[in-house]
């Protein structure tokens, strides 16, 4: 009876020892030396249906053994971050718990330590969180172009020529006003005139008196 009692004893304490030793493995194993994420040993967990984002969603960088998250995308907004590299495990980071901050920048990611104690290098990584899309625009229908009515020609009004005075004609020669005829070439010869005028009576008066002394001589 004793013997049966202490092989059982036994036996619990190696299945008790066993498993011990299995969770402190499994606690070594998954670990990291950043106070932010939560490592959890075994496979990553997916996100929560309808909660899966793409890598796309936001502009990031991996340098080395390191995810560096710059920016997020309008209408996104990111609710956990899984890092998964090593030998079994992940870094499961929350957005605005244990010192992350809630919205990007995110820097310094990293995936839990491997059993031998040095940073595992990053196998994968994805997001979770919300994405609202842009309600589309409702493009308004522009008015149709109005025809413009022709314009009726305006009336032109006949503006009467205007009359233009000639200048009065000046007869030739009489540019000194002395009137018409001859040009005056500055000579007067008015006195030849008079002399021509007596001579011609004189000599129309001698003709009618020798005329009248021969009648009455017959």
């Amino acid at each position: 009876m004793r013997r049966r009692t202490f092989r059982g004893a036994v036996a619990v304490m190696a299945l008790t020892t066993a498993a011990l030793i299995g969770t402190a493995g499994s606690a070594l194993a998954c670990h990291s030396d950043d106070n932010r994420p939560h490592p959890t040993p075994g496979q990553a967990t997916p996100c929560a249906k309808g909660t899966d984002l793409k890598q796309s969603d936001v502009e990031f960088k991996i340098v080395k053994n390191r995810l560096n998250i710059s920016k997020v995308n309008e209408g996104v907004t990111v609710t956990r971050i899984v890092v998964v590299g090593g030998d079994d495990g992940f870094n499961d980071y929350t957005p605005g718990a244990k010192g992350l901050e809630k919205t990007a920048p995110w820097t310094d990611l990293r995936a839990p330590f491997s059993r031998n104690g040095h940073q595992a290098d990053i196998d994968h990584w994805y997001l979770c969180g919300k994405k609202t899309e842009k309600p589309t625009e409702t493009t308004t229908p522009s008015k149709p172009t109005e025809t413009t009515k022709p314009s009726a020609p305006a009336s032109s009004e006949t503006v009467a020529p205007t009359s233009t005075t000639a200048p009065a004609a000046v007869p030739a020669g009489n540019e000194s006003g002395t009137g018409g005829g001859l040009a005056n070439t500055g000579f007067d010869n008015m006195w030849l005139v008079w002399i021509a005028a007596l001579l011609i009576l004189g000599g129309g008066g001698l003709l009618a008196l020798l005329k009248f002394r021969r009648k009455a001589s017959e």
